[in-house]
């Protein structure tokens, strides 16, 4: 069974374009929304995302909704644990597809090291 993880280089999640993500009031509360919509680039992506080495700069204090684990997705999104690991991979099979493309290099790792 395929184990969910985050890959190195990838920063897909940090692209926070919200109309790439339209249900974000059903997740988060009015104070992590200000928040997230605040992170925003002008680019749509996260204010706090290094580009170029393609890692967030806030890693260790970053917001609750920036944390994929299981506590954190049973609080915003119901998930159970067991269930935790494949939504985890469905996510960022969405969204790595979506910010680069379902050929992308990026996938296409994630596949390779993931699932």
């Amino acid at each position: 069974m395929a184990q969910w993880r985050c890959i190195k280089g990838c920063g897909a999640c940090c692209h926070l374009d919200p109309s790439d993500r339209p249900d974000l009031e059903d997740y988060l509360t009015p104070a992590e929304l200000q928040q997230y919509l605040t992170m925003i680039g002008d680019d749509g992506w996260c204010r706090h995302y290094d580009g170029e080495a393609r890692e967030c700069t806030i890693y260790e204090t970053r917001p609750r909704f920036c944390r994929v684990q299981p506590d954190t997705f049973l609080e915003m999104y119901g998930i159970e644990t067991e269930g935790f690991n494949d939504f985890a991979i469905d996510c960022c099979h969405q969204q790595i597809s979506g910010v680069y493309g379902r050929k992308s290099e990026e996938i296409q790792r994630y596949r390779q090291e993931v699932g």
